[in-house]
């Protein structure tokens, strides 16, 4: 590339990216912004939800990809329905929600697993029986 032409290319690139930045500032503000008020609340119900499905779940196996698959599918199930029942309701259903909704519930799982394998099954196995001798 010769010297003369990269001016020429960084000019391009600058108003390249700023055209879209101008055009965004006139147009009318979303109606559902991705860091809206509501989001932190469906990631934080999320959460709970699927770190509490997880927990409910070890009371019936010890099979952690089991309680895993509940706190997922509980939360994931919660999370559409209401979203279907603000279509129905004259709502719209909001796709950013349930983005929120997954980042919840994977956060929540996350959260509950790493503490289930950590912190929780060490302290409930049982110790070491000392080898006869």
């Amino acid at each position: 590339m010769r010297l003369r032409s990269k001016p020429v290319l960084a000019l391009l690139i600058l108003l390249a990216t700023a055209a879209p930045g101008r055009a965004r500032a006139q147009a009318a503000p979303d109606p559902d912004p991705w860091w809206g008020p509501d989001k932190a609340l469906h990631l934080g119900i999320s959460a709970a939800l699927a770190s509490g499905s997880y927990a409910v779940t070890a009371f019936f196996t010890e099979q952690r990809p089991v309680r895993l698959a509940v706190g997922a599918g509980v939360t994931l199930l919660a999370g559409g329905t209401k979203e279907l029942i603000d279509l129905a309701a004259g709502g719209s259903a909001s796709w950013k929600d349930f983005t929120w909704d997954v980042i919840g519930c994977a956060a929540g799982l996350l959260v509950t697993f790493l503490l289930d394998v950590l912190v929780i099954t060490p302290l409930t196995r049982p110790p070491p029986t000392p080898a006869p001798g």
